[in-house]
């Protein structure tokens, strides 16, 4: 008998385990569906898998096979997951991108997600559907190297963090405000989430902050109690953090406590010791924590808003050294929050990230240069993000069909601007703010090495840019550098490219630029675009594409819809 047609016969959380060639097939089945909750300690309506918010935590080792039967059990609207972090070598049809790699999966429709997982790190799930990720669709994914191997620092016990925001605005009526003209801000947080849990009208610190909230009181089994994370005195933890928030930028701190970052998506750093993490939208980071203070206290553990000005609370919860009960409060307040607009303190942390030695370093040359100026603009009265002028509408087939299949009328044929005119004033506000809605593909040939410059400008009113954290499916990029103003070729001698760090996601700083480098070396077609889910929904995308012809069979059940569902049809595959 072959040791993939043996049977383990043990259940892991949700689903089975089978032995195969290189790994373990993990099976997992996903019920997508609505609930009811409360997250902060008020009652509403949130996306869940298997009765779950956050959904479950995958956990897998490299090498692992993870197939997932996820079966919609919305009532009426479409949906799919995407594995953030995970490159889909392969298998790009399971990249989880509606109108990209699949179609949306239709209410009680199942579709079977099978991939491998290649590389250890610390990742996450989440909905790539309209905007059903604000909606609650999310979870952890965690790699682990395979047993025998050891990771390159030492650590005694382990934590997972995954960060969210939450309004009490539904998904929906968030959608329709950002489609409306005027435009209808979705506004900020009312809550942060440390894994799901947070507190809206009660405070873990009352005794500490200016607030007329009451102190918590938790009598056991409330939703939004925060989860403590039990330590021993003189031990070493690593705690593994994620963001997946619709809207926030996030500071970390435990007080009296040094954090050692050591991961970056995925990615191993030279470590670096800091008070506190910045971390956007889309990004994960691992951190070493040295419990080595005083063990007849409790700390706090907060997170914070950055890079906008806020107006939600921090989210908490407690540090508990198990010396003593894990009831006792802090006898101090949580940490200070950095200043929304300290963007120096950002950049200062940011640029400490280096790759750790062994890092594959970036090819010394390039073969294509995009440059993406990132704006605010008007369609037709309506507020939208625009890249070199252009706001992303996706199409209604998956271009991963349509360009394989050669299906021209599928989308815009004409590739969109590789670059913005170089007089453009990135410092105040567009002269012309009309922009052009459009679905077309940048076309790489496999295996070029790509130079993307992404540049941040003036949104619409004056004396405004955004901070912008921007995602990369399919591939991992070097992060060649940061600048300040308008990017010129000058910049390139300030390029990192000996130790520059490996990374899916990355920021651009107000009225500044981001270099980024990878190889298209993976055939498929990926997504580029701002995490920030309502700046994607409201146009801030790109789509690149690369060797598509090299993508071997895509699961029928990726494409029923659009012009490659009538070609199934056509082709008597129905």
């Amino acid at each position: 008998m072959s040791l993939k047609a043996l049977f383990v016969g043990c259940i892991i959380w949700l689903g089975l385990v089978e032995l195969s060639i290189g790994g373990i097939v993990r099976h997992y089945k996903f019920d997508v569906e609505y609930m009811i909750r409360k997250p902060d300690c008020l009652e509403h309506v949130l996306m869940g898998i298997n009765g779950q918010f956050p959904g479950p935590t995958i956990r897998a080792e490299v090498g692992d096979i993870l197939d997932i039967a996820l079966t919609n059990k919305l009532f009426t609207e479409g949906t799919v997951i995407h594995w953030h972090g995970i490159r889909q070598v392969g298998t790009p049809w399971a990249d989880g991108t509606a109108s990209i790699s699949q179609c949306a999966i239709n209410p009680g429709e199942t579709f079977h997600y099978k991939f491998t997982v290649d590389r250890p790190g610390t990742y996450f799930y989440h909905g790539h559907h309209g905007m059903q990720r604000a909606a609650g669709l999310y979870g952890s994914l965690i790699v682990d190297l395979p047993k025998g191997q050891n990771e390159p620092f030492h650590y005694d016990g382990e934590f997972n963090l995954l960060f969210s925001d939450l309004w009490h605005t539904s998904s929906h009526e968030q959608e329709v405000g950002l489609s409306t003209k005027p435009l209808k801000w979705i506004g900020e947080p009312q809550t942060l989430l440390i894994n799901g849990r947070g507190q809206f009208n009660c405070s873990l610190a009352s005794k500490f902050i200016n607030t007329t909230l009451p102190e918590c009181q938790f009598k056991g089994g409330e939703e939004c109690a925060p989860q403590i994370l039990h330590v021993e005195p003189n031990k070493t933890y690593r705690i593994r953090i994620a963001s997946t928030t619709s809207l926030a930028a996030l500071n970390l701190a435990i007080s009296n406590h040094k954090l050692v970052v050591v991961e970056a998506d995925g990615n191993y750093v030279t470590p670096f010791a800091v008070d506190d993490v910045d971390i956007y939208s889309g990004e994960s980071y691992s951190v070493l924590l040295r419990t080595d203070q005083d063990p007849n206290k409790n700390y706090w553990l907060s997170i914070g808003v950055r890079g906008r000005k806020p107006s939600t609370s921090q989210g908490l919860t407690i540090l508990n050294y198990k010396t003593i009960s894990a009831s006792i409060f802090p006898t101090s307040p949580p940490p200070i929050t950095p200043l929304w607009n300290d963007f120096e303190h950002s950049k200062a942390f940011t640029k400490k990230i280096i790759a750790k030695m062994g890092t594959p370093q970036p090819p010394k040359l390039y073969d294509r240069r995009v440059f993406l100026l990132n704006t605010q603009n008007r369609v037709d009265g309506f507020t939208k993000w625009s890249i070199n002028n252009v706001s992303l509408t996706l199409p209604p087939t998956p271009y991963l069909g349509s360009i394989k299949f050669k299906i021209n009328n599928a989308f815009d044929q004409t590739p969109p601007p590789m670059n913005f005119p170089q007089d453009y004033d990135i410092f105040n506000p567009p002269v012309n703010p009309n922009a052009t809605i459009g679905n077309g593909v940048y076309m790489f040939n496999l295996n070029e090495v790509v130079d993307v410059i992404l540049q941040n400008s003036n949104q619409l009113s004056v004396n405004g840019s955004e901070i912008h954290p921007w995602h990369l499916h399919g591939h991992d990029f070097w992060v060649l550098g940061y600048g300040e103003g308008k990017f010129k070729l000058g910049d390139e001698k300030k390029f990192n490219l000996t130790h520059a760090p490996l990374r899916n996601t990355a920021v651009i700083f107000p009225y500044g630029w981001t270099a980024l480098r990878f190889k298209a070396d993976n055939p498929g077609v990926w997504a580029f675009h701002c995490h920030i889910e309502p700046h994607l929904h409201m146009g801030m995308g790109v789509i690149f594409a690369e060797g598509v012809h090299k993508v071997g069979k895509i699961p029928r059940e990726a494409l029923t819809c659009g012009l490659t569902g009538k070609k199934l049809v056509e082709n008597g595959h129905y």
